[in-house]
């Protein structure tokens, strides 16, 4: 059995003359230690599909499994526990909290489960480091370079020691070269972590680093996952 099964997903908005189809019949299985990049451009559906996959949209048709388990027949509150303890998102924007420091954002994601331990204080120490931030584990996100935070974002989510990871164009505010590198620390980590990721983006040199490739043209499969 694969960890992530999207079968046959479909999300329409409005309906009549204002349906809008943002996903229509997207199918594809992942297993552990994958890294799978979607591609496509801008308004492709690639966002939307990462927020079905974690829960936070619920899919018009088909169906999420992850583990075997559909998630989006859960409620929003189990939906949100499950994403704690399994998922790990890292978002476009990164939505760090601006008033918190590096190593406190880390720690955000065990306060929202529970009580913070000195174990989760080494993890997050741990993590800082890895990611070449243990200097800047006291500074708040705007002193921060954009790639710098982008990392804070990435071991973020890495706090939880999820089994997925959904990035969203993790490189749209970087250049190339910076882009290049946060990418490769994030396929670095998910390979030594056995983890599965699903990562979208706009730019197929990121997609170098994926072991299978999907792209997404107006919400269908353009061209269905095949080995880089």
């Amino acid at each position: 059995m694969s960890l992530l099964e999207v079968d046959t997903i479909s999300k329409t908005y409005g309906s009549g003359h204002t349906r809008v189809t943002a996903l229509e019949d997207v199918s594809f299985a992942l297993d552990k230690g994958s890294l799978l990049a979607v591609l496509g451009p801008s308004g492709s559906g690639k966002t939307t599909l990462l927020s079905v996959i974690a829960g936070l949209l619920a899919p018009t048709g088909g169906e999420i499994r992850i583990a075997g388990s559909p998630i989006h027949l859960r409620s929003a509150r189990e939906a949100a526990a499950f994403r704690r303890a399994h998922v790990g998102l890292v978002f476009q924007e990164y939505h760090l909290v601006p008033y918190l420091s590096a190593a406190e954002n880390l720690l955000l994601v065990v306060r929202l489960s529970g009580r913070v331990t000195r174990a989760d204080r080494e993890r997050a120490t741990g993590l800082l480091k890895e990611f070449g931030l243990e200097s800047r584990s006291r500074h708040v996100p705007s002193m921060l370079s954009g790639g710098e935070r982008q990392r804070v974002a990435i071991a973020r989510a890495l706090m939880n020691e999820p089994e997925i990871m959904l990035v969203d164009e993790p490189t749209s505010h970087l250049d190339t070269e910076r882009g290049l590198q946060v990418v490769d620390l994030l396929s670095t980590h998910i390979r030594e972590r056995d983890m599965t990721c699903v990562m979208v983006t706009h730019d197929p040199r990121m997609a170098e680093e994926a072991d299978r490739v999907l792209r997404l043209v107006d919400g269908r499969v353009a061209e269905p996952c095949c080995d880089v």
